[in-house]
C-alpha cells in the first residue's frame, strides 16, 4: 500500500483511525481483563494533559532534556521506597520485557566481569515470562527451564539441578503471569547465592500491587528488596500502576550492580555515548505520563484502587468456583487468575463470552485455560461479567471449539 500522493485531511485522517479501532478490545467499559487498565478519568485527564506536554521530547540525552532526567530519578525512588530499596538505584524502561531483558543483559556482565562467566546460563520456572527466554537468545545466555510445582509456584530443588558454576541469574516472580502466584523468593534467592549469581524478581504484574495489599493489611510472602540476595527487581507502571503504556522500571540493589545495565561506546566519530536501555531514543511521553500518574493518585489513591481490585478479584475467583465445571488454577496471591475445566471447553467458554458481552479474556496453555488480570476498571461491572460466565458456562456445555490458538503475539 503506497503512502498517498497528497495528504490527508485532519476529519479523513481522525476518521480512518476510528474506524480501524472499531474492532479493537473494550478496556473504557471494563471488558478487557489485560492489556489496558482503568484507573478512572482523572487519571485519564492528567496523563493526556501531560502527554501534549512531553510529546515530542527525547530521553536519549538527558543533558538536553534535564526534565526527563529529573522525572525518571523520581519514578524509580518512588518505586524503590515502596519495595524497600533503600540503596536501590535503576532506569525506567519501555516495559516488562525491556525491564527483563536489562534484567538478563546485567546478569550476564556482572558474571563475565566477577566471575569470568563466558558461558553464562540462567534459571527459571516455566512460569516465568517469555522475556526471559527472548533475553537469553538476545544476549547468548542459555536458559535451563523447570516445571513447576502442583502449587504453580517455582520448585526449589528441581531448580537447584541446573545451578552450576555458569549461573548468572536465578529469576522469580511476584506473583507470576499465568496462574498468579508468588514464587518461593527467599529460597530462590539463597540458591542463586549459593553460586554468587544475581536474582531477579520480575514484578511487573505485582510492583504496583503487593506493596498496597500489605498497607490494607494483607499477609504476603517476601518477596521485595527485604529479601536477602534479591540483586534486580522489575515493575511496570503502565500496568495496575495505570499509566499510559510505555512505563517500566528496573531496579538494581544499588549503584554498583547498576552499572552492568549500561552501555558506554566512545570508539566512533560521535563522540561519548551511553544507553541503559534496548532504545536509543527514548520518548519522554511515557516516563512523564507515568510520573504524573504517580503523582496524581499517591499512596492513598493506589490503596483504594487496589482495594477495589482485590475485592474484584475475589468476586471473581468465587463465581468460577460456583459454576458447575470451572476451577481456578493454583491459589492466586493477588489480582490474576486463570480458570480451567475438566468437563467444558474454556476456548469455547471464552469464545461465548465474547459474543455475548463483548468481554476479552486471554486464551493459555498448558492446561487450556483462560486468564485474567483483574484491575480496577473491571469493577463496575463484575456482576455483569458474573452472570454472563455461569449462562456461558451453560451454553457451552458439550460444545467444543476448532480453534486452539492461544496467540499473544504480534505477528503478520
Amino acid at each position: 500500500m503506497p503512502l498517498p500522493e497528497h495528504g490527508l485531511s485532519d476529519d479523513e485522517i481522525l476518521d480512518t483511525l476510528r474506524a480501524k479501532r472499531s474492532r479493537d478490545a473494550r478496556w473504557r467499559d471494563g471488558r478487557t481483563f489485560g492489556m489496558v487498565f482503568d484507573g478512572g478519568p482523572e487519571v485519564h485527564a492528567i496523563a493526556e494533559q501531560v502527554a501534549l506536554m512531553f510529546l515530542h521530547e527525547n530521553a536519549l540525552n538527558t543533558h538536553a532534556f534535564p526534565s526527563l532526567a529529573e522525572i525518571q530519578s523520581e519514578v524509580v525512588a518512588n518505586f524503590a521506597a515502596l519495595v524497600h530499596g533503600e540503596t536501590a538505584a535503576g532506569f525506567m524502561t519501555s516495559g516488562g520485557t525491556e525491564s527483563c531483558l536489562m534484567a538478563v543483559k546485567a546478569a550476564r556482565e556482572r558474571g563475565k566481569l566477577e566471575r569470568g562467566i563466558d558461558a553464562p546460563e540462567m534459571v527459571v520456572a516455566e512460569s516465568a515470562h517469555a522475556a526471559f527466554h527472548k533475553g537469553g537468545s538476545y544476549f547468548g545466555v542459555r536458559v535451563h527451564k523447570v516445571p513447576v510445582g502442583a502449587d504453580y509456584r517455582a520448585d526449589v530443588d528441581a531448580m537447584a539441578r541446573f545451578v552450576n558454576e555458569n549461573t548468572v541469574l536465578v529469576v522469580g516472580s511476584a506473583p507470576q503471569y499465568p496462574q498468579g502466584v508468588i514464587d518461593p523468593i527467599p529460597d530462590l534467592a539463597a540458591l542463586a547465592g549459593s553460586v554468587g549469581a544475581s536474582m531477579h524478581v520480575d514484578a511487573c504484574m505485582g510492583g504496583f500491587v503487593l506493596p498496597f495489599m500489605e498497607m490494607n493489611g494483607a499477609n504476603l510472602p517476601a518477596w521485595d528488596f527485604r529479601v536477602d540476595g534479591v540483586t534486580t527487581m522489575s515493575a511496570d507502571v503502565h500496568k495496575l500502576g495505570y499509566a499510559p503504556k510505555g512505563a517500566s522500571i528496573i531496579l538494581h540493589r544499588n549503584k554498583d550492580l547498576r552499572k552492568y545495565q549500561t552501555f558506554v561506546f566512545d570508539d566512533w566519530l560521535g563522540g561519548f555515548y551511553a544507553s541503559p536501555n534496548m532504545q536509543g531514543s527514548r520518548p519522554g511521553l511515557p516516563m512523564a505520563t507515568a510520573w504524573a500518574v504517580m503523582h496524581k493518585l499517591g499512596v492513598d489513591g493506589y490503596r483504594r484502587l487496589t482495594r477495589v481490585t482485590i475485592d474484584t478479584h475475589a468476586r471473581i475467583v468465587d463465581a468460577i468456583r460456583a459454576t458447575p465445571g470451572l476451577r481456578v488454577l493454583g491459589e492466586p496471591d493477588a489480582h490474576l487468575l486463570a480458570m480451567a475445566s475438566d468437563s467444558l471447553d474454556v476456548f469455547a467458554l471464552g469464545d461465548a463470552l465474547h459474543a455475548k458481552g463483548g468481554w476479552h479474556l486471554d486464551r493459555q496453555a498448558p492446561p487450556d485455560s483462560l486468564h485474567a488480570t483483574v484491575s480496577a476498571g473491571n469493577a463496575a461491572v463484575v456482576e455483569e461479567f458474573v452472570n454472563d460466565l455461569q449462562s456461558c458456562a451453560a451454553e457451552v456445555a458439550g460444545a467444543r471449539t476448532d480453534d486452539r490458538s492461544t496467540n499473544y503475539a504480534s505477528l503478520e
